[in-house]
Order: C-alpha cells, then structure tokens, then sequence
C-alpha cells in the first residue's frame, strides 16, 4: 500500500507542463492517458481514490495513488483549492484569443495535418496560409526522418523551429496529437507553453476533439 494520504478538499489539474506531456507525442501510456483524461471533462475533479482509479482505468488503490504520486513528483499534475471550469463558448470563436496568449508576439496559428490553418492571431491570412502548408511539409520530412532523429542522434522532440544566426527560434512548429488528430500550432517567437493560459487551450481543443 501507497504510504501517503491525499489531501481533502483540492481538485485534479494538469501543470502546464503536463498538458503538453499529453499531446506531444501520439503514443499511449498511463501516465499520458491519465492526464489526457483529466483534459476530456468539463471540469476539475475532486481528488479523491475513486476519482484517481476511474481516470487511470485502475482496480488497484495503491498503483492509481502510487501513478499520482508519479505525475505529482514530475510536475504534470496539480491539486487546486477551487473547482475550475473548461472553457466556455463556441471553439471557433475563444480559439484566436486563447492562441495570442501562448507567445510573446501573439502571433500564432493552429494548422491541421492537411495544411490548413484553424485558427490564427497577428497573422495575415496569407502568410498563415504559407506557414501552414509549410508544417505539413515538415510533419512528412520528420515522418520518414523520425528514425534517424530518435535511434542515431537521440532527439525525440517533435517540434521544428527556423532558427535565427544564434540559433533562436524565429517560428516554431509544435504537433499536439488529440483524439486522432495532429494539428500544429505555430507560434513566432518564443512560446509561452508554460503558462495556464496553455492548460486552457489544450482543455478546449481535447473537449472538442478527444472523442
């Protein structure tokens, strides 16, 4: 048995941080399935045991407080004093505002696989329409490169960057995975992932799209 308590009155939250563990990459895992979970509902839950072995698909008490345990240690999860709900209002209309808020420039815009743009903040339609087009181009060169990157040079990250002479990101392509699907979000300058305001556009895009 797990030698700890959990703490009464707090409610379930993914870190920043975890909210991009659970995207970043398409595979499956306990600990990413948890916190992709917690993203799927329409609010905080309660911390509690049965709360913990109903999102981690767990029968055993002390495995699901010994996965928390885990998630907690590395930072992708939270306990918070008040009830937070999921964003509010139609996907298409609190994307632009929710994609300003995670870059220094508020230039972003969220791509599909496809090469179509969502969603876009401080870009022109047509250099979102470029920059778009660009990413599915990247996500078919990493696709047959992916190999080399992970088995010989030991690089794991999906995201791309055009870089400036010293090596600064002038724009980033990052992939977030989601029910299925792989958009891109593409941010000028430096991201601001590790922000809540990131939780909250994970929290609406995974409500939309996780199912």
């Amino acid at each position: 048995m797990s030698n700890y308590d959990l703490v009464d009155g707090l409610f379930l939250y993914p870190t920043p941080s975890g909210a991009y563990f659970a995207v970043a990459s398409p595979e499956d895992g306990r600990s990413r399935n948890f916190i992709k979970r917690l993203l799927e509902l329409p609010e905080t839950p309660p911390l509690n045991v049965k709360t913990l072995m109903n999102l981690m698909g767990e029968k055993s008490e002390s495995k699901a407080l010994d996965l928390l345990r885990h998630c907690q240690k590395i930072g992708w999860v939270q306990g918070v004093e008040s009830k937070i709900e999921s964003p509010q209002g139609l996907l298409d209309e609190i994307l632009p505002d929710l994609l300003k808020k995670v870059s220094e420039t508020e230039k972003v815009l969220l791509a599909d696989e496809h090469g179509f743009y969502w969603a876009r903040s401080g870009f022109p339609h047509e250099v979102a329409e470029e920059l778009s087009a660009l990413s599915a181009e990247i996500a078919t060169v990493h696709r047959k490169r992916s190999g080399l990157l992970v088995k010989n040079l030991g690089i794991e990250s999906y995201a791309w960057a055009i870089v400036d002479a010293f090596g600064n990101s002038q724009t980033g392509f990052w992939p977030i995975h989601i029910g299925g699907n792989r958009l891109v979000i593409i941010i000028s300058g430096i991201p601001h992932f590790n922000q809540p305001d990131f939780v909250t556009l994970i929290w609406a895009l995974s409500i939309r799209y996780a199912k």
